[in-house]
């Protein structure tokens, strides 16, 4: 069996299994309640969780009401470490992290074969962080679950939106995408373009986020698709930045974390 090893487990995230659990937990206990129906999708941050955590925690509070239902996750994001073009699958069956083992749902790939812009490429998943800081939380809010992990490379948003539709699945199924937001800003040029981007999410408009907006930014503008092709709705359920979290102001990382229902 392909076992893939945490690569940032005692860098963005504790190593140690009960220090992780304690920190997830106080991030849970603090997130504000989210309003509206259980969420089909959600967009989570994906730094280190000092700066995004309490961010994130926000999209993972999202699912109380429906963890019990969710079985399988379906995970994009970009490729931070690698140039391809295309969308990668790896070859892990396992995903390790200090809280256990995830199993990856391998007949999910085989539902995407015939997509061009798909291939299998282990390559990008070595060191990439966006995917594995997500499964520690999902581990601590679901209970028994597979993920179907994606990096984004070099791709169209409406190739993304192809390969989520093929995944899509009904209330079983969740969609995930992993991104920030703006980078390296000063604190209020970040809140006023991370403004500007939340309006865009909020409106289903792909087309209105650009390069700089956000680093996820293909992955997210194919939900955005699919969330207009299902008539969902866009929420915001947290949004803020690491000048506001645990980081200086000079120079700001943006985070916002989003329910789709």
């Amino acid at each position: 069996m392909k076992i893939r090893q945490p690569a940032v487990a005692g860098l963005f995230y504790p190593a140690d299994s009960r220090a992780l659990r304690a920190q997830i937990e106080g991030f849970l206990r603090s997130a504000k309640p989210a309003p509206g129906p259980p969420p089909k999708a959600l967009v989570s941050p994906h730094a280190g969780y000092a700066y995004s955590g309490p961010v994130a925690a926000s999209a993972y509070r999202a699912l109380e009401s429906i963890a019990d239902r969710i079985r399988r996750v379906v995970m994009a994001g970009p490729s931070h470490r690698v140039g391809f073009r295309g969308i990668a699958c790896g070859e892990a069956e396992r995903l390790h992290t200090p809280l256990g083992a995830v199993e990856v749902e391998q007949g999910a790939y085989a539902a995407l074969a015939d997509l061009p812009q798909v291939r299998r490429y282990e390559a990008p998943f070595e060191g990439e962080h966006c995917l594995e800081v997500q499964l520690p939380f999902l581990q601590m809010v679901l209970g028994r679950f597979s993920v179907v992990p994606l990096l984004v490379g070099e791709a169209t948003s409406e190739e993304v939106a192809e390969v989520l539709e093929r995944l899509w699945g009904g209330e079983e199924t969740l969609i995930l995408i992993s991104s920030d937001l703006s980078h390296y800003l000063d604190y209020r040029s970040a809140r006023e373009r991370d403004a500007k981007t939340t309006r865009a999410i909020e409106g289903l408009l792909p087309e209105a986020i650009s390069y700089d907006d956000a680093c996820g930014r293909v992955p997210l503008a194919g939900l955005l698709r699919q969330a207009r092709r299902h008539g969902l709705h866009a929420h915001t359920l947290d949004l803020r930045n690491s000048g506001d979290t645990a980081g200086p102001r000079h120079q700001v990382v943006g985070y916002g974390a989003y329910a789709f229902a």
